[in-house]
């Protein structure tokens, strides 16, 4: 099955803009005329796309090539929409037949660079691409690479990092750039009522498994669901949330969950210590807002209550509180998962009579398990996890 992209039809994620502009670059590469239109496979999901491209060159001489293509994701990735791509290629050195590592290793083919705007882990590190968009990759790019050869290929972002910066990468040790994230071709509305449908869906088939064991998790985006694999979370279902958190927990009541962890950001978790429970920033934000009255509620000093307000992210407020004194920022964020513990209970408490047992784990912008609320911390004692800087 065969699909054209039309502008408000349908909605591709980032990596499937680098692709077809890597598939004209390598085409380019090879002698090919340029194709404004590049057929692309889909792993596993049983259908091609047309995507476009902008344009297609060789360069310097005729040792590598470059190709442009234009980021369409749709109103829901406003970030990304009318992202410029360059895609840049050339062949490495063949592999001989004694080279009997590279001839064996699949993925020695193809070689993926992080340019200018695309991020790493930590500097200089490797690229922060997903398992699907490095598939999505060697998919397309495989018939255009002879078995005996090699090709670099390194993508670039020219308004990258300065869009990284109204992210929250950096909380999972992502630098200088945007990554290239995505588990399916098309872009997951995380707001939408019909991704709403999809995740409620896949709630209800795995608390109804008869492998079910009474504890799930629900983990807010998609860094935060790689993390909690990475930390071991994956013992028990996780559900991957978009921005309805409180419907879900209802769900999670009504087929009868014994006991539900909430892991996020605490970028993202702020918001249901307002009792914020639909936490798409279109409709609600007041995070420092949030933020400032736990730390009246804690007792901390009117100097630092004031300074509060006057960063624009919970991050920089975070970092200026750990500064002056760490032990009053350990408590103002441990105030914060314990409020989210007591807002959620009440939450779920509108729509029925339950004993869920509710915990909420935060981790900070280095990836680390930092804040649990005490029904948290029984929950992940259950895995054996410990807080970072806990004996």
């Amino acid at each position: 099955m065969s699909r054209n992209f039309r502008r408000g039809s349908k909605e591709w994620i980032l990596p499937l803009w680098v692709t077809a502009a890597a598939c004209a670059a390598t085409k380019t590469l090879r002698g090919s005329s340029f194709e404004a239109q590049q057929s692309l496979v889909v792993p596993e999901e049983d259908m091609s796309i047309n995507v476009p491209v902008t344009s297609a060159a060789l360069l310097a001489h005729g040792d590598r090539a470059m190709a442009i293509s234009h980021c369409e994701s749709g109103a829901v990735l406003d970030l990304t929409r009318g992202l410029e791509i360059w895609v840049y290629v050339q062949w490495l050195e063949p592999i001989h037949s004694s080279e009997k590592d590279l001839r064996t290793d699949s993925k020695a083919w193809l070689k993926i660079d992080a340019g200018m705007g695309v991020g790493t882990y930590g500097a200089g590190g490797a690229i922060c691409i997903s398992a699907f968009a490095r598939e999505l990759l060697e998919e397309n790019l495989r018939p255009l690479v002879a078995k005996d050869k090699q090709l670099k290929l390194e993508v670039v972002f020219p308004r990258g990092k300065e869009l990284a910066e109204r992210t929250s990468n950096s909380a999972f040790g992502v630098v200088d750039g945007l990554a290239l994230l995505g588990t399916q071709a098309e872009v997951q509305r995380s707001a939408s009522p019909e991704q709403l449908e999809k995740t409620l869906h896949e709630l209800r088939r795995l608390c109804r498994s008869p492998a079910f064991r009474g504890t799930l998790a629900l983990v807010i985006g998609a860094n935060g669901f790689d993390l909690a694999h990475n930390l071991g979370l994956d013992a028990c279902p996780l559900i991957k949330t978009g921005n309805w958190l409180g419907p879900l927990m209802v769900a999670a009541a009504e087929e009868r969950v014994g006991r539900l962890l909430v892991f996020g950001y605490h970028g993202k978790l702020v918001k249901l210590a307002g009792g914020i429970f639909h936490t798409h920033h279109h409709l609600a934000d007041g995070r420092l807002e949030i933020l400032t009255a736990l730390a009246v509620q804690e007792g901390l000093p009117l100097q630092f209550i004031n300074a509060l307000m006057e960063f624009d992210t919970i991050e920089s407020a975070l970092i200026f509180l750990e500064g002056r004194d760490f032990e009053l920022a350990r408590r103002l964020w441990k105030r914060l998962v314990l409020r989210v513990e007591e807002r959620s209970a009440a939450y779920i408490q509108r729509y029925g009579t339950w004993t869920m047992l509710i915990g909420a784990a935060a981790f900070d912008r280095k990836r680390r398990l930092r804040w649990a609320g005490p029904n948290g911390v029984k929950l992940l004692d259950q895995f054996g996890l410990k807080l970072y800087g806990s004996s």
